[in-house]
């Protein structure tokens, strides 16, 4: 069994999809590359944002619960979620462009030999930037062509995970026998794992924290993560992997733009696999990606109901011209 090939995606929840929007695609300049709704709770937007052709490893999506409360940071969450940038020299128009922005931040600081530099969005999600100066491994994405942001500044996909858990050494025992991750490096009570060709795309940055509560889910937290593998056929030989050592998993679910598995690896943690294909530009072309209310093939004959249940949201971009903006 080959083994996973780096980050494909994180889900987490926001208060406000318009909001959401604005910020991903204005202030970071990602590209939203399929507005569709959640497949198992259809009056639910999910925003997908990703690269400019919405390559595996580069997508951070999200739910719009109707009604959620607000969730709560703490232990055994993922807590942070890493965006990939192409050197040091990045992170310096980041930090002029937060401040300009109003984005709170935390600065410049070096994590495990790179550059990094964290922020929040308007409900208090937690990111951070990550330089790929010197970065070996895992492919970047490409940026976002006609985006606001300069091409040697924009975001190129995910960067490591951070997560946060009471039971450490359980932890550590599952991501490395039963997901073949290997620890690389430790930084107190930080540890640095990564899997496959590693790199910034195939890491975890896993925290041993038992001083804070159990984190709440809620808008403003991460749902789930989710990791790279191939094909159909490498999904069944997971699904059976991750049976093998007890876990409980959905088993196969087609979500058209990708096929899935999940399992829950730890308490609140949950894990995706997914398949690289067959991606987001099936439905819609490239140059239209994400104007349109897309629905997979089994929802297209409810569309009249969903696009009832959901308010509309004007995400048409190829009619603007975007300046690049250098601060």
């Amino acid at each position: 069994m080959n083994q996973l090939k780096g980050l494909h995606h994180v889900t987490a929840i926001t208060s406000s999809a318009e909001k959401n929007y604005d910020f991903f695609t204005y202030t970071l300049g990602m590209r939203l590359v399929k507005k569709t709704v959640n497949q198992d709770d259809i009056q639910t937007y999910h925003l997908f944002f990703a690269d400019d052709k919405g390559n595996a490893g580069t997508d951070m999506t999200f739910f719009d619960f109707p009604g959620i409360p607000q969730g709560k940071h703490g232990t055994n969450e993922i807590y942070k979620t890493g965006f990939r940038v192409p050197g040091d020299e990045a992170l310096d128009y980041w930090v002029k462009r937060f401040d300009r922005l109003g984005v709170k931040h935390k600065g410049i600081k070096e994590l495990f030999g790179k550059k990094t530099l964290s922020f929040v969005d308007f409900d208090d999600q937690q990111y951070q930037l990550v330089s790929d100066e010197n970065n070996k491994g895992v492919e970047a994405g490409i940026p976002w062509q006609d985006g606001p942001i300069p091409l040697e500044y924009a975001i190129t996909g995910l960067g490591p995970l951070h997560i946060r858990i009471a039971d450490f050494s359980y932890f550590k025992e599952m991501l490395e026998k039963v997901l073949k991750f290997r620890e690389i490096d430790k930084d107190g009570s930080l540890h640095l794992f990564e899997v496959g060709e590693g790199g910034n795309g195939a890491r975890v940055i896993v925290e041993e924290n038992v001083v804070l509560p159990p984190g709440q889910q809620g808008f403003g937290t991460v749902h789930h993560a989710a990791f790279r593998i191939e094909d159909k056929q490498e999904l069944d030989q997971w699904d059976t992997h991750l049976k093998s050592f007890g876990f409980q998993t959905s088993g196969y679910v087609d979500r058209f733009f990708f096929k899935s598995l999940y399992a829950r690896v730890a308490p609140q943690i949950l894990f995706e696999f997914a398949t690289d294909g067959p991606g987001f530009m099936g439905d819609e072309p490239y140059e239209t990606l994400g104007e349109k209310l897309s629905l997979p093939p089994f929802l297209e004959g409810r569309r009249d109901q969903i696009e009832k249940l959901v308010r509309p949201i004007d995400t048409v971009r190829s009619e603007k011209k975007f300046e690049k903006e250098y601060e």
